[in-house]
């Protein structure tokens, strides 16, 4: 009888002493989930950047122009498990999908959404959205925005878009309440 041949995969360097087919099936899951994200430095109070995302995130369609529509589908606009649908533009192309609130933690200043249906559901089994701002010592803060995805297919890139999208509305969202 042969023993299973040791491998190591190519996308991150782990050793898998595994058999092949076992290998086969991390590598596929490894290629179609992933988290990537960004931090970005904000004039404003972690405080003030975070209650407009909890309390008033139906201004952000007219506070960035990357945002066109945002219309509430189901429950109220602030509430865990309401339904908003959005249309927005990330790697040039208009794109559509509903947002769900999962998770707000007030004393961490951390919000989860779920993106899905629409264009997102197309491309997407799982895009969750998770921003938690920092505050630093000297009154400014600091927006860091995890995407953690599951691709419908290995064809599908990462959602790298996603993180320009972001910088864009935060650098947007800071720009304005500095002005309020």
């Amino acid at each position: 009888m042969m023993a299973a041949q040791s491998s190591t995969c190519y996308h991150c360097s782990t050793y898998f002493p595994k058999s092949l087919t076992s290998i086969s099936l991390v590598l596929q899951r490894m290629v179609l989930t992933g988290k990537v994200s960004t931090e970005l430095g904000i004039q404003t109070t972690a405080a003030k950047f975070f209650n407009l995302f909890v309390k008033q995130l139906h201004h952000v369609q007219n506070i960035s122009d990357t945002v066109h529509e945002a219309k509430l589908h189901q429950g109220d606009w602030h509430g865990i498990g309401s339904v908003k649908s959005w249309t927005y533009t990330v790697d040039g192309k208009v794109t559509t999908c509903k947002e769900k609130i999962e998770v707000i933690d007030p004393r961490n200043k951390s919000l989860t959404f779920d993106l899905f249906d629409g264009d997102v559901g197309k491309v997407f089994k799982i895009l969750k959205a998770h921003l938690e701002v920092i505050d630093k010592d000297d009154g400014s803060a600091i927006a860091k925005w995890t995407y953690e995805y599951e691709k419908v297919n290995e064809d599908i890139p990462p959602p790298y878009g996603y993180l320009d999208f972001v910088t864009k509305i935060t650098k947007d969202v800071d720009a304005h309440l500095l002005k309020a």
